[in-house]
């Protein structure tokens, strides 16, 4: 699928819009990490790979900005644990 990833710094949320559907992550940046409480995809978007692909995209800009990624919700902890090449981020 192709999708348009967008970051709403103004609501601290990443998006990933496919099909017309949202995934989302909430972030919050202090003191050179970025936290992510919440991961959630549409009901339609679930099961497609949608937060994997929205996850690759929070990754490359915690690198991007040189933050280190503290993983709050399970959802994001989970996709950190099957991405070892992801781990560097990891604060």
């Amino acid at each position: 699928m192709n999708g348009t990833f967008a970051d709403i710094s103004a609501l601290g949320r990443f998006e990933l819009t496919e099909d017309g559907h949202v995934a989302y992550a909430t972030y919050r940046i202090a003191d050179g990490r970025m936290l992510i409480p919440y991961v959630e995809a549409a009901v339609a978007l679930r099961g497609t790979g949608a937060a994997g692909r929205l996850m690759e995209h929070v990754a490359g800009e915690a690198r991007a900005r040189r933050l280190k990624v503290v993983p709050l919700c399970g959802y994001a902890t989970s996709w950190f644990r099957r991405h070892p090449d992801q781990h560097d981020l990891l604060d």
